[in-house]
């Protein structure tokens, strides 16, 4: 694979901290008050169990969502600011992909952020693994490919900050491997990643630290070895022994 860094923005947004953040639909609490604070530098994995909120939270960092109540601030500012958002890139489960070639969707994000050059989308082609298929149609890529080229566009805008929403679901290990060798490199390269996963191996391959929801609340977080080691909280402590059962491994659940 290529080893090219990521150009980045070197995180003038971080730190971040959440404050007695809340939220709820119809009535139903999803998320109680939640304080956190993370910082600027590596690969913050969000863990728990199916429902804990971890999506959820992970929208409402990004802005797509409105909190009920509490703060969301970046480096002191709220994450309604357009330069805050301007920093930010996000990359779901499903890849949304432009009804264009492989080359042109990443055209079109270097192109609205008045960055065109061709030299750069190629990089990211070629980071990805997708130099060779630059003039198909995005939409014909396999499962793993068309997430590749999606994070590669995320790339393309040069954020400060990562939003990963299970990129690797549903994908064999060859295409797993591609895709966290993409996150690896993007975290070296300065970007902050913030990424939500069910795979538990892949949380130790990549997790600096560990964020462990449980019931819309945040149990604990702390650095990954000591949570993978010695979980500080009893929810954190229950879900590592049931997740590591022989019943359980092969059959994550999913928020």
């Amino acid at each position: 694979m290529n080893t090219t860094a990521t150009p980045a923005r070197r995180n003038v947004q971080l730190p971040l901290q959440v404050r007695a953040l809340s939220y709820q639909v119809q009535g139903r609490q999803l998320l109680s008050p939640l304080n956190l604070s993370i910082d600027s530098t590596g690969i913050s994995i969000m863990l728990g169990p199916n429902g804990a909120g971890k999506s959820l939270l992970l929208r409402l960092l990004h802005g797509l969502l409105k909190p009920d109540s509490g703060s969301i601030l970046w480096n002191q500012q709220s994450i309604g600011e357009l330069s805050v958002r301007m920093q930010q890139s996000m990359v779901f489960q499903k890849p949304v992909l432009l009804r264009r070639s492989v080359a042109a969707n990443i055209d079109y994000v270097l192109k609205l952020r008045n960055k065109a050059s061709t030299q750069r989308r190629d990089e990211l082609l070629h980071s990805a693994g997708l130099a060779d298929k630059s003039a198909q149609p995005a939409r014909s890529l396999s499962g793993g490919e068309q997430q590749r080229l999606a994070i590669a566009r995320a790339l393309a805008t040069s954020p400060a900050v990562l939003f990963l929403d299970e990129p690797t679901a549903s994908l064999d290990p060859e295409a797993t491997s591609h895709i966290e060798h993409q996150v690896h490199q993007a975290a070296r390269a300065g970007i902050k990643v913030i990424m939500v996963t069910h795979d538990l191996s892949q949380a130790r391959r990549l997790a600096h630290d560990v964020i462990f929801m449980s019931y819309g609340t945040i149990a604990e977080h702390s650095s990954a070895g000591l949570f993978f080691s010695n979980p500080a909280s009893v929810a954190g402590k229950t879900w590592l022994s049931s997740y590591l059962q022989p019943s359980q491994t092969n059959s994550p659940s999913h928020d």
